[in-house]
């Protein structure tokens, strides 16, 4: 028998501050992040617009990415009542390592290079969280984009449902910085106008933000033994990809609705009757918005257009590798206040996006299961099914 999985902990911050109160007070009550950066000149691009933390002596910064990560997972560390010592895989998803492309480009413009190049690759970086945590176990970096975090809690569900460990720490990282945004900004992502309006008919595109998060899973048992409340229970996972485009979702959304059902089919909700909210990718692109739509609507073949579906990314901004964990925290609240996080933006109804994108507001809900999805690049998608414990 497959062991049950739980979350007994988590840490988060984003632009809003650290904690859930302030994702309360930002995500949940839709008031968007956004504002221009002076963490780097952004007189090149086309708009200086981001959801990063204030800058100044206490600011998060890219080099301080090993630090946000580690105050993270430490909170979710205390919050399950773990200590030193602990046998947990540490699972951690970040980007790839780029310093020698970092390096290239700063010393071709003639500036020097002030990142900690060992500090930037991923495999160390999930070696310092370990050491941070003094947990024993295997440490395992994820670097495979948007869906990195994701995927690192689907790794750990995996390894605690079939024995194979009983607790797991997860977390992922990505603080705005401005070699990604330099690329999403000559590649014409970036909305023109300093807003993210996802599902909406005038959405011109996606801002990036801050996000670190880490969640402590463990089976049910262990934490049954150890007096540990769990705050959620992870009852299904689902990884799928369509391979369609390099950088564009399958028109159809079929990689999404692959790995939703297989998240609805381990929870035992073939069809998602039980589910109640939908925490979408939702990106604010021309072509995610559309697709996603239409993947939710086969994944949800009864009854798509009666469930709620939010994209928080219109308030914290596109977190990349952190997207996963960060909404996952996220819808994990969701489920526990009985609170749906509202679409800001949303002002403007497109043919192709015809579901309940929960506009502007809050809205109470009675809600005992929920869907968070990612999607990234190359056509990789995941799914994660939470429930009251």
């Amino acid at each position: 028998m497959s062991a049950v999985v739980q979350v007994t902990g988590f840490g988060v911050r984003t632009a809003f501050g650290p904690g859930a109160e302030a994702l309360r007070r930002g995500v949940f009550s839709g008031v968007p992040a956004f504002a221009p950066t002076t963490r780097f000149d952004t007189a090149p691009y086309r708009t200086p617009m981001a959801a990063a933390a204030p800058d100044g002596p206490d600011a998060v910064e890219d080099w301080a990415l090993r630090h946000a990560l580690a105050q993270c997972g430490t909170e979710a560390f205390d919050m399950a009542g773990l200590g030193p010592g602990t046998e947990a895989p540490v699972l951690l998803g970040v980007a790839g390592d780029c310093t020698s492309v970092t390096r290239y480009w700063r010393s071709a413009a003639g500036a020097p290079d002030t990142r900690r190049a060992a500090d930037a690759v991923p495999a160390r970086l999930a070696e310092l969280l370990a050491e941070r945590l003094k947990s024993t176990g295997p440490r395992l970096a994820f670097t495979n984009a948007c869906v990195a975090s994701a995927a690192a809690i689907i790794h750990a569900c995996r390894l605690i449902s079939s024995g194979r460990a009983e607790v797991a720490v997860c977390a992922g990282g990505y603080l705005v910085e401005e070699e990604t945004f330099g690329k999403f900004d000559s590649g014409r992502a970036l909305s023109r106008d300093g807003r993210v309006r996802p599902f909406s008919a005038n959405r011109t595109g996606l801002l990036l933000g801050d996000g670190v998060a880490a969640v402590v899973l463990e089976s049910a048992e262990h934490a049954r033994r150890r007096g540990a409340r769990p705050l959620a229970a992870v009852t299904g996972w689902g990884a799928a990809t369509d391979a369609h485009h390099i950088a564009q979702p399958h028109p159809e959304g079929i990689g999404l609705t692959r790995a939703a059902r297989q998240a609805l089919r381990l929870a035992g909700d073939q069809d998602g009757d039980a589910v109640g909210y939908v925490n979408a990718h939702g990106t604010g692109t021309k072509y995610n918005d559309g697709a996603e739509t239409r993947g939710l609507r086969a994944a949800f073949p009864r009854r798509a257009e009666a469930i709620p579906v939010s994209s928080t990314k219109s308030t914290t901004g596109h977190l990349l590798e952190a997207a996963g964990v960060v909404e996952f925290v996220i819808t994990m609240l969701a489920v526990m206040d009985g609170v749906l996080p509202p679409t800001a933006g949303y002002d403007r109804p497109d043919p192709e996006c015809d579901l309940d994108y929960v506009p502007g507001r809050p809205r109470p809900a009675d809600l005992r299961r929920a869907l968070t999805i990612n999607a990234a690049f190359g056509g990789a998608n995941t799914a994660l099914v939470l429930e009251r414990p």
